[in-house]
């Protein structure tokens, strides 16, 4: 399940905030199956998809790790970093090649911090897909591992 459109960057900022995070991000590529990040390690980045698709996965003891949501053109990957304690919450990787803008989560902390409203429409926007991930994350998990009854059982 990708995001609504409404959550990507291109719709979720206005275009003054949106033009000055693109001036400090930097555009990146990697390559299929490269990891982005792994749950429970510092959240120190994060990217906007330029182009390919990205999967977050979440760690399951005794489990493969199950693909909570795939993203794309737009998406933001990762919102652990705006909130402490800047650990990530999930796992993600590339799976098909990915470009992208990656952005320093201090840099941009700071511009939160040093610009009011800024600092508003990020915590908005962040705030907003960290929701949609949330329950995209419980609706997966419920569809891998929820107990369903039957009419039999009924």
């Amino acid at each position: 399940m990708a995001p609504s459109i409404a959550l990507r960057m291109n719709h979720a900022l206005p275009a003054e905030h949106r033009e000055r995070l693109l001036r400090v991000g930097r555009q990146v590529t990697f390559p299929p199956d490269t990891r982005l990040f792994e749950e429970g390690v510092h959240a120190d980045r994060f990217w906007i998809v330029r182009s390919g698709t990205a999967a977050l996965d979440m760690h399951v003891p005794g489990r493969r790790p199950p693909v909570v949501e795939t993203l794309g053109i737009g998406d933001l990957v990762g919102w652990s970093w705006l909130y402490e304690p800047f650990v990530w919450q999930l796992g993600a990787g590339a799976v098909t090649r990915l470009q992208a803008y990656e952005f320093d989560a201090v840099a941009v902390r700071l511009m939160c911090l040093d610009d009011a409203e800024f600092g508003r429409a990020v915590e908005h926007w962040v705030g907003r897909v960290l929701a949609h991930r949330l329950n995209a994350a419980r609706a997966r998990l419920v569809d891998l591992y929820g107990i369903y009854e039957t009419k039999e059982e009924l």
